[in-house]
């Protein structure tokens, strides 16, 4: 991938409850990448009417999320490896859910597996009007010349 590929980040409800936004920004950001877009939102209304079990349900609809678009060199492969095993017992410390992970079904973030779905992920969450494009000062330094 090249630089200004686009990667999609999603704090789960248990991130918002837990307070842990801030935390995963600040591992985005640290790493280099830009942030371009990013909603509170309260979400999932429309899953009522799909089959989930009711657990995996409450818990999607339990409180807001925050959407999150990250822009940088392999932002969706790097965001896979920041993020961790989705069982927070078999992510690995230093990941995002293996430090503040719970539970399979409370592991903090929902990443992109592919360009392909970020792109498309990005068009559920986001109108390309929401989205920012802008100079990051330290681009040369991240990404040399």
């Amino acid at each position: 991938l090249a630089a200004g590929c686009l990667g999609r980040l999603r704090p789960a409800p248990d991130a918002v409850q837990r307070r842990l936004v801030g935390d995963v920004i600040k591992r985005f950001e640290r790493r280099g990448f830009k942030l371009v877009g990013m909603k509170l939102l309260q979400h999932y209304h429309q899953l009522r009417q799909k089959p989930f079990y009711p657990a995996l349900l409450s818990y999607m609809t339990s409180g807001p999320l925050v959407a999150m678009v990250w822009e940088g060199y392999n932002v969706v492969r790097s965001t896979r490896a920041m993020v961790g095993d989705t069982d927070s017992a078999e992510a690995k410390p230093g990941t995002i859910r293996g430090d503040f992970g719970m539970h399979v079904s409370r592991n903090v973030v929902h990443a992109s597996d592919s360009v392909e779905m970020a792109h498309k992920e990005i068009g559920f969450w986001f109108h390309s009007s929401e989205l920012v494009a802008w100079e990051c000062s330290d681009q040369d330094y991240t990404y040399g010349p």
